[in-house]
Parts: structure tokens; sequence; C-alpha cells
């Protein structure tokens, strides 16, 4: 299946103008590499207003897939069948598929991974925001971004806690028994399982 494009209307939130741009409906990160970079990157969702300049990431419903993911990216939840051997993710804004794509490209598992995060929260003693950037380093440290004071802070942890992660998971299987279809695993959805 090959990537699919469109275009679509948008409004400038500084000026106002109205202009068209490509949107695309459907990337197929396994037929097209170049743009699963720029889903990876972020470049595939900038639009630059051509009245005023402003650089904005638009969110439209979009879908998302290669060999062994498939993420859409939607504001409603969605019944698809047919994704035997596929993990199917469901997320609510371009910032979230972007860092579902680099966790399943870098060989993660999102669901540990969200239970990683819980835990870089605690120990960091601040209620923030972790995005997952890559991995790094011949220890294979994970790299999180968060937003503080206006910048973005960069946060490495050691991929023991990953694995240690992995290891509750394997250990509970009522938490991946609800993954079939299309879900949404975030934060929200992490936080349930603890107590």
């Amino acid at each position: 299946m090959s990537s699919v494009k469109t275009s679509i209307q948008v409004r400038c939130s500084r000026c106002g103008a109205a202009y068209e741009v490509e949107a695309w409906r459907l990337v197929d990160g396994a037929a097209d590499p170049e743009l699963k970079e720029a889903v990876k990157n972020g470049s595939l969702f900038v639009r630059e207003c051509p009245e005023c300049g402003r650089r904005e990431l638009l969110s439209y419903p979009m879908v998302y897939k290669d060999e062994h993911l498939l993420v859409c990216l939607s504001g409603q939840k969605l019944d698809v069948e047919g994704l035997e051997g596929v993990q199917g993710r469901l997320v609510a804004d371009a910032g979230s598929l972007m860092e579902k794509v680099k966790v399943f490209d870098a060989g993660l598992d999102d669901v540990p991974l969200e239970f990683c995060k819980f835990v870089t929260r605690q120990e960091l003693g601040k209620d923030v925001e972790l995005k997952f950037l890559r991995i790094d380093g011949a220890d294979h440290d994970i790299i999180f971004t968060y937003p503080e004071k206006g910048e973005m802070q960069m946060l490495a942890v050691g991929f023991n806690v990953y694995e240690d992660c992995c290891a509750i998971v394997g250990r509970n299987p009522s938490i991946t028994a609800g993954l079939r279809g299309l879900v949404r695993v975030d934060r929200e959805w992490a936080e349930q399982f603890i107590g």
C-alpha cells in the first residue's frame, strides 16, 4: 500500500489567513522511508503561513503504518479489525504520533515505556509530560524530553529501568489483556494500573 495525500484548508493562528496545505491521510513507513523520517522529525506536520510566515504544527486525522505498527491520529475511538500481528495505537495529536513511531522504530514497546515514564516522574519528583526522543550510547540510555520554564529539557534514563518495567508487564498479563485493535496507550492508560 502506498502513501496517500490530499490538501486541506487551514487558518493561520496569528494573522487569520486561510490557505491550502498538503496533508497526508496515510503514510506507509515501509514503502516511503522519507515520509517515515518526516513523521519522526515532525516536518510532515509543520506548515508556514504564506502571508505572515508563522510556522505551526498541524494535527489532522491520518494513519501511519509500517510492518509492525499502525497508529491512527484521531480524536475519537475507532473500531478496526484485521490488526493481527500489528500493534494498533490511537493518538490524539501529531506529537504523540511522532513519539509512537520513534518508540517502535527504536525496537521498544510503548506499554513498558509508559511505566518507565511513570517511574522516572516519581524519581524526578516533578509532574512533567515526558516524551521519548531516542536510545543513546553504548548502554542504550533512553532519552526523554520534557518542557520546563519555556525550554525543552533532556533526561537520560538507564535501559535497566525499561527492562524492569518489561518484567513487571510480563508478570501482569492483565495489563496487556485489553490491547486489541486500536487502543490509546499513554500516561492516563498506564496510571489506571498503578494504585
